[in-house]
């Protein structure tokens, strides 16, 4: 990794050759414009106004504009000499507890590495003093044409500084929140608890970019001349109007998606009942009445069924089958008073 800005960390009267090293990268895909009936390169050139002509990289400098548009020149020696102890320093102010910054404040990344061996020893002893303080480190320094603030701490054996925006670059946010009284009951806490413990947490690492993902796919297709992938259809979710209905609902999918059931309830496999149809066998031969509660069609033909078992028991001439089917009626008169009450009311 190159580094961006060499100089030396001031702690107190100990002072430590640092190199700065950016600890953060962008993967974001990048576009050209083109001219949309050629793809000709769109280009912005620098035209000296007053020449109107392009100059060249070396010919441009710096310059402040005052008020009244003059232009007042700035060159690299002057910035170089600038009346700032933290011109090449990174000059620490004070120690404070982590939760003393605000994360509104953070700003781009910096690896901080020791400058050569002699630099090793104070390095070492500010990386070990700040892990046994369980502070940060708040200093000043200058990069880029500007004194910013940073915050100096240890991830695993290096010192990493964030930069910090300035407190008076942090809007307040006036006219942000909700402007009207709400009331938010217990229960709806309580739900919203729950669905934060169901959520539960994530391995940051496992977290990646899946809009660059999907883009670069759709740019390796066309690329091959092949049609881009279509985007898949969206989740079709009905208009929740109860927030309590939306967090419960919430709850319920998050543990389905998780495997788990209600709080503190166990899986339990129980048999299930004969239904109220199923005949019973007692051993030795089926009676009549068996066979015609087996025999016996859906609860809609309930009426068919009696007739019929009255028909086909007739013929015999027998006492027995006429008791047989005597003790046939009433049992299925038992079993269907809802049911010819319903059916009384369709043929009503």
């Amino acid at each position: 990794m190159r580094s961006i800005w060499n100089g030396a960390i001031s702690f107190g009267l100990v002072s430590i050759p640092i190199k700065v090293v950016n600890a953060t990268e962008s993967h974001a895909v990048s576009f050209r414009q083109v001219h949309t009936e050629d793809n000709g390169r769109i280009r912005y050139r620098k035209v000296c106004e007053l020449e109107d002509r392009e100059v060249t990289q070396s010919e441009i400098g710096k310059a402040y504009e005052a008020p009244d548009g003059e232009m007042i020149p700035i060159t690299e020696d002057d910035l170089s000499h600038l009346p700032l102890p933290t011109a090449r320093t990174i000059d620490i102010v004070a120690f404070v507890p982590a939760d003393r910054i605000d994360p509104l404040q953070m700003d781009a990344a910096y690896y901080l590495a020791a400058a050569g061996a002699a630099a090793a020893k104070p390095y070492t002893l500010l990386r070990e003093a700040l892990k046994r303080s369980n502070k940060v480190a708040v200093a000043k320094f200058a990069l880029r044409g500007r004194e910013r603030l940073g915050m100096l701490r240890v991830v695993g054996d290096v010192i990493v500084m964030h930069g910090l925006l300035w407190p008076d670059e942090v809007r307040a946010p006036e006219g942000v929140a909700p402007d009207v009284d709400v009331t938010v009951r217990d229960k709806e806490l309580d739900l919203a608890d729950a669905l934060m413990d169901t959520l539960g947490e994530v391995d940051l690492d496992d977290l990646h970019d899946e809009y660059r993902e999907a883009l670069e796919e759709v740019i390796a297709a066309k690329a091959a001349g092949e049609a881009p992938p279509e985007a898949p259809a969206p989740a079709t979710g009905g208009k929740v109007l109860d927030l309590m209905a939306a967090l419960e609902k919430s709850v319920r999918e998050a543990r389905e998606s998780r495997g788990a059931g209600e709080p503190g309830e166990d899986a339990e496999v129980r048999t299930l009942p004969h239904g109220r149809g199923t005949p019973k066998e007692t051993g030795g031969k089926k009676s009549t009445a068996s066979a015609a509660g087996a025999k016996k069609p859906p609860a809609k033909k309930t009426t068919a069924a009696r007739k019929s078992t009255s028909k086909s028991a007739e013929p015999s001439g027998t006492r027995g089958a006429t008791k047989s089917t005597a003790t046939a009626k009433k049992a299925t008169a038992k079993k269907t008073p809802a049911k010819k009450a319903g059916a009384r009311k369709r043929s009503a």
